[in-house]
């Protein structure tokens, strides 16, 4: 089985239009393509014509079994009726976490502000999701994205179950021990290319997990996520067994960390 943690439904080629239907399509199409059993899709923090509501996503894929929503916040503009929906939505199973962007947005994951969402997410025992390392477009300020940052939010709420994304990349060595020293703290692998992987730096890649591995221990910390569309599912497929893992720690990766971190409830067939 495969569970890809971390996909969207935003059209990032923004000089043409393209309906959300069809990027619903597309991202079917690329899991059957790929043989991925289920998927998360995290929504944005914005919306527009090019990036759907949590509440769009959540209305076209509720009767989708193999599909999910983790909905993305805005920390500089989210409003007490957002948190509200967000709550019925939890409280529903039409959202299985949330999804926090530092670096995009100015802001410290550690800022009280988010307080509130994480004792939403410790409520309904969701896991937070936090985008750390670089950012896809150049005007993102990384010093907010440093995965050093989600150690004060794992300390301060032990229970809280924290993601970080992109593996902190490039601080890789910092997720790491981040991810070592909390128990609380997982971490997905989505995002470290556009496109595909050339074999140069996907050698690199796998030598930088390798040592993660090495380092953090048996990878139940560790989630198997593309970023699709900005990252191809078939080129994550080749890097992760280019680990050359031992076939349980390869199931763990792939989807029995996500299963169990997100509550879904898949078996393997």
């Amino acid at each position: 089985m495969i569970i890809d943690v971390h996909t969207h439904l935003n059209n990032y080629d923004e000089t043409k239009e393209v309906p959300l239907a069809e990027r619903l399509a597309q991202l079917q199409e690329s899991m059957a393509f790929s043989k991925v059993d289920a998927a998360m899709i995290l929504t944005s923090y914005t919306v527009n014509a090019h990036r759907p509501s949590t509440r769009e996503v959540v209305e076209l894929t509720q009767d989708i079994d193999s599909l999910h929503v983790v909905a993305g916040i805005s920390f500089l503009n989210y409003r007490e009726r957002d948190l509200r929906e967000l709550s019925d939505y939890l409280k529903a199973g039409l959202v299985k976490g949330l999804k926090l962007y530092p670096g995009y947005e100015p802001f410290y994951p550690h800022d009280s502000r988010c307080r509130v969402l994480y004792d939403l997410a410790l409520e309904f025992d969701v896991p937070v999701m936090v985008h750390t390392g670089d950012t896809y477009t150049p005007k993102g300020k990384v010093r907010y994205a440093h995965p050093l940052h989600l150690d004060d939010v794992a300390v301060d709420f032990p229970d809280l179950k924290l993601v970080i994304c992109h593996v902190g990349n490039p601080w890789i060595r910092d997720c790491m021990e981040v991810v070592y020293k909390n128990k609380n703290v997982h971490a997905d692998i989505s995002g470290l290319v556009l496109g595909d992987f050339t074999e140069r730096f996907e050698t690199f890649m796998v030598g930088q997990l390798k040592e993660m591995i090495l380092y953090a221990g048996d990878p139940h910390y560790l989630l198997y996520g593309t970023d699709w569309p900005i990252c191809r599912m078939r080129t994550y497929l080749k890097f992760v067994r280019g680990l050359g893992l031992p076939p349980e720690h390869e199931e763990q990766i792939l989807w029995k960390n996500t299963n169990r971190l997100f509550k879904l409830g898949l078996k393997a067939t």
